[in-house]
């Protein structure tokens, strides 16, 4: 069986140019504090806050770098808490306007937007890895956890790109449900 890292990606945001405008003022640029293990992103020093009619969760962190829209990442309890039922969709799918409506906060202005999802559960991995493990572009697979709660993920989305690093993304939800710890791995089951 094939291993694979597993990372557990907490709620954050992705902004596009236009609402990083308004959110933090006309031509403001993100500021890099940490890289990503995908290619090219990163976590940047910017955070916002996001509220609903029923309440609202602070400190969420801006994932660069600018995307063609604007999405939030949030995990189930963090719905319940906000009061909004979020769709589960591809978290490079950017809804746009097919996700649950919050208001997103920042220190010059905010914006009201139909955005925020719960990322489906997935794998990054290059074309040259796809084909050495027999693996096809949305394909969903299960993967088997031996943390401190063994369980076996199912429906876990397989995403191919140039650009990226083999690893499997889980919410803080579905990590904390499995006791997941650091350097986990989870074994690829077709």
């Amino acid at each position: 069986m094939t291993k694979v890292p597993i990372e557990v990606s907490a709620r954050h945001i992705h902004v596009c140019r236009e609402d990083l405008d308004i959110l933090f003022g006309q031509g403001y640029k993100l500021k890099p504090i940490k890289d990503l293990s995908q290619k090219g992103q990163y976590a940047s020093e910017e955070i916002v806050k996001i509220k609903t009619g029923k309440n609202e969760i602070g400190d969420i962190r801006i994932l660069g770098p600018e995307r063609k829209l604007t999405q939030v990442e949030i995990t189930k309890s963090d719905a319940y808490l906000l009061g909004i039922n979020p769709p589960i969709a591809e978290c490079s799918s950017c809804v746009g306007e097919g996700g649950a409506e919050v208001t997103i906060m920042g220190p010059k202005g905010e914006i009201k937007k139909q955005c925020a999802i719960i990322a489906h559960r997935h794998i990054h991995l290059s074309p040259d890895e796809a084909e050495k493990y027999s693996l096809k572009e949305g394909e969903l697979i299960s993967v088997k956890v031996n943390g401190l709660r063994p369980v076996t993920f199912h429906d876990v989305l397989i995403r191919i790109d140039e650009s990226f690093v083999f690893h499997m993304h889980l919410d803080t939800d579905e990590a904390n449900a499995a006791g997941i710890q650091k350097a986990a791995e989870g074994k690829i089951i077709k």
